[in-house]
């Protein structure tokens, strides 16, 4: 996003360190070492049955492409095949077909649209359109609604499959659907109130109860497909192979998965910054949880190894801004970042010049790899997001050191970049092949779909992080700055964060609508930054998650890559 350059000017100066370094009293934030230590080295996996999984992957999937072409007639089986394919985490193989069968439905109108007795088969084909980026009307609902008294009709309380429908339907509300917001309190409701009185530990219950705490268009899809996996018990004609189909998958990009993660795991062993910068956050397994979140397709994994590197190392610069640089320091480190030239290391203290030199490193790899395909300049993007970062960064420090507390406008114009989310969706842009333009990287830096997704970030991090922050040296967050500009307690300042939070997701969804003015960059590339606002909402729902990662994260990873999937 575009951000005032007198904010972020930065001019360097020839600085040097009034005392010694061994005297210079250092920030401790006291972070947990890492929980896995070297749990990710070693891969083993046995070739044969990962051979013959993928065999067996790809004859499934060649049935289930014909059962696409089965159910072309008959809309309503086909939005519920659609809709298991994509739950199950196998819709990525059948991505053309899916698309020209959505297209179709789209374009036909299907009956049970106006069947207003259907509330499961018209909030699942809203819901799916949506997904896909059709602009389909919010008036479909409006059947389902009393005549008399203008209230959903009250027989829907019985038809909990159908509300839940819905519910999952309003998280892809825009602004100015009043009708979804009604129906969202609505199905919320009453799915609480079905859970406490009948519909006890079903499989519908089940479903129920970890939907209201996890909404499945804000969740991780990687996440949302292994509990999905667990939970399918469709009585369909074709549950045993799209079960069997999505277990077999599931378990093959697992093993890729731990591939990549010990690989990544041994970059990061041989950096060994846990005892060369011990005072930072040890957080590599979880790095790359975040960006599995972003795209798991193994087609995707120079993106993906690129990105969680870049993730890791600034997690790092981070924590070195926030708990142990001195502003001497920091102001060196930022020229050097402008500079970005090995020459500009001379000047930096032992603990910088280790960082400095992994962050030329990732980049000069990267782009040498990328080169051969006629991609190099999507790296110079990606180094001018990270300089955008760092300069936000030292604003901050600068900040923290004069003990200043911004207005709430100052406050977000700097807290936005330090979000990491513009510079993380402009960097997992990098490696994704031809599908990626010089404008899709400026469409990055004036999106309203990423500010949207830097927001959510911004806000759920300050929401969670803001007591246990505060209680070291810190920049101010969002709450003391908005606290202070208008006099108002804590609890005042979440609850209009809440609403913030609330009008972000709209423009997030409003951004993946195929509009005129959205329709230029590709899905595929818009759904990065979806998924960033996703990750954040599953890692910092309750609490920072990453920071002290030994409880959630670890559930979550063991999850996704130890524990396999049995049929």
């Amino acid at each position: 996003m575009a951000v005032e350059a007198s904010i972020l000017s930065f001019s360097p100066r020839p600085l040097e360190n009034t005392k010694p370094v061994d005297q210079i009293v250092r920030r401790s934030a006291n972070y947990h070492a890492s929980i896995w230590g070297d749990y990710f080295l070693e891969y083993t996996s046995n070739v044969e049955a990962i051979y013959d999984s993928k065999h067996e992957v790809e004859k499934l999937e060649a049935e289930v492409k014909e059962l696409l072409k089965t159910t072309k007639n008959d809309p309503y089986e086909q939005v519920n095949l659609i809709n298991a394919l994509q739950r199950l985490g196998v819709a990525y193989h059948l991505t053309t077909e899916i698309e020209e069968a959505l297209k179709e439905i789209h374009d036909s109108t299907p009956a049970f649209i106006n069947n207003d007795h259907d509330l499961y088969a018209t909030a699942l084909y809203f819901r799916l359109l949506r997904q896909q980026g059709y602009n389909v009307s919010c008036d479909v609902f409006y059947k389902f609604k009393d005549n008399d008294n203008g209230d959903f009709k009250s027989d829907l309380r019985d038809d909990v499959k159908g509300m839940l429908s819905l519910y999952e339907a309003c998280h892809l509300r825009v602004h100015g659907e009043d009708i979804l917001e009604e129906a969202l309190n609505f199905t919320t409701t009453h799915l609480k109130s079905a859970l406490m009185t009948n519909l006890g530990s079903s499989n519908l219950g089940n479903q129920v109860q970890y939907a209201l705490e996890q909404p499945l268009h804000k969740g991780m899809p990687r996440l949302e497909t292994r509990n999905y996996i667990s939970l399918y018990q469709e009585e369909c004609k074709w549950s045993n192979i799209l079960k069997k189909l999505a277990v077999l998958d599931f378990n093959v990009v697992q093993s890729f998965h731990r591939k990549e993660l010990s690989d990544v795991s041994k970059w990061w062993k041989d950096l060994d910054f846990a005892s060369k910068l011990p005072f930072a956050r040890d957080r590599l397994a979880e790095c790359y949880f975040w960006i599995v979140g972003v795209y798991f397709e193994p087609s995707y994994s120079l993106a993906r190894m690129f990105m969680t590197k870049v993730i890791a190392l600034t997690s790092t610069i981070d924590d070195i801004y926030d708990v142990y640089g001195t502003i001497e320091e920091l102001e060196l480190f930022t020229n050097a970042i402008e500079k970005w030239d090995a020459s500009a290391m001379i000047h930096l203290p032992g603990y910088m010049k280790v960082c400095y030199k992994v962050l030329l490193d990732i980049y000069e790899e990267t782009e040498e790899v990328l080169r051969k395909e006629g991609w190099a300049y999507h790296i110079y993007y990606a180094k001018q997001a990270m300089k955008d970062i760092v300069r936000a960064y030292f604003v901050e420090a600068k900040w923290c050191n004069q003990g200043y507390v911004p207005k709430m406008g100052e406050y977000m114009r700097v807290a936005l970049v330090t979000s990491a989310y513009t510079m993380l969706t402009a960097t997992s842009f990098v490696g994704m092949g031809k599908i990626v333009s010089r404008e899709a990287f400026d469409w990055v830096n004036n999106s309203k779909l990423v500010k949207a997704s830097c927001i959510i970030c911004r806000i759920m991090d300050d929401l969670v992080s803001h007591e246990l922050e505060q209680k070291r040296e810190h920049v101010a967050s969002a709450l003391e700055c908005y606290m202070k500009q208008h006099g108002v307690p804590e609890q005042v300042v979440r609850d209009e964060f809440e609403k913030m939070l609330d009008l972000a997701w709209k423009d997030l969804n409003e951004g993946c609508l195929n509009t005129i003015n959205n329709a230029s960059i590709p899905m595929d590339l818009r759904i990065r930054a979806v998924n960033l606002a996703r990750m954040i909402y599953v890692i910092y729902k309750h609490e920072d998650a990453y920071t002290h990662s030994s409880q959630k994260l670890k559930e979550c990873i063991d999850f996704l890559f130890i524990e396999p999937l049995h049929l």
